[in-house]
C-alpha cells in the first residue's frame, strides 16, 4: 500500500529527502489557489519531492463562484504546470481541485447548493482537461456526499476522499486522507493513502 501527504506553503520548509527515508512513496502538492495566486512554496516543493524520488501530484483551491471563474483557474493551473516543465508524465498522483469552503467564502458570496458547486466543479476539471491535465476531485466524506452530485461530474472523475479514522467509506474514493496530524520528522502533516493506483 502507498503512502503519502499533502501540504502547502502553511507546512513551511519540507525535509524531502528525510521524508522518503521514511517510506514515503507520494506527495499532493498545493499549486495555488482562486484568481492567479501561486503557493509560494510550490516549485520549491515540487522540485525537492521529485528529486527526493517521491511521486507528485499537484491540488488546486477553488474560490470560483461560477463556471467561468473555474475555467480561470484551470487554465492558470495548466500555465504554471507546462511553464515548469511539468508534463503529466511528472505527475503520477494526478491533479486535483479543492472545491471546500474552509474559510466559507462561498457560503458568504450566496454559493451552497451542490448543483452550482457541481457545476463550477465540473468546469474546472473540463479545462483542466482541455489543456491535457485531466483531474479528479477532494473534498471530505460530507462534502463528497451532499453537495457534489457525482453523476454530474465528467465521466470517470476520480475522488481523492478526507475522512479521518480506520477506513474511507467512499465508494471508489482512489486516494483516501485518513488524517490531519501525521508525525513525520517533527512535522505536522496530512496524511493519505492510495486505494486505487489506476484512478489517479
Amino acid at each position: 500500500m502507498k503512502w503519502g501527504i499533502d501540504v502547502s506553503e502553511h507546512n513551511g520548509v519540507i525535509p524531502w529527502s528525510a521524508l522518503k527515508k521514511t517510506g514515503l512513496s507520494f506527495a499532493i502538492l498545493r499549486l495555488g489557489w482562486g484568481q492567479y495566486h501561486l503557493d509560494e512554496r510550490f516549485y520549491e516543493n515540487i522540485n525537492g519531492a521529485l528529486a527526493a524520488g517521491i511521486e507528485t501530484g499537484i491540488y488546486y483551491y477553488s474560490y470560483a463562484l461560477t463556471p467561468v471563474e473555474a475555467a480561470r483557474e484551470a487554465r492558470f493551473a495548466a500555465f504554471v504546470l507546462r511553464d515548469g516543465g511539468l508534463s503529466p508524465e511528472y505527475l503520477a498522483m494526478g491533479c486535483w481541485l479543492d472545491m471546500e469552503d474552509g474559510d466559507r467564502y462561498k457560503e458568504k458570496n450566496g454559493l451552497t447548493h451542490g448543483e452550482a458547486i457541481t457545476a463550477i466543479s465540473a468546469a474546472f476539471l473540463e479545462e483542466m482537461k482541455k489543456e491535457g491535465y485531466p483531474a479528479g476531485i477532494y473534498g471530505s466524506w460530507d462534502w463528497l456526499t451532499h453537495k457534489i452530485h457525482r453523476l454530474s461530474l465528467p465521466p470517470g472523475t476520480p475522488v481523492w476522499c478526507a475522512q479521518w479514522g480506520r477506513e474511507c467509506n467512499f465508494p471508489g474514493a482512489a486516494i483516501w486522507q485518513f488524517t490531519n496530524a501525521l508525525r513525520l520528522e517533527g512535522l505536522e502533516l496530512d496524511g493519505d493513502i492510495c486505494l486505487d493506483k489506476g484512478q489517479v
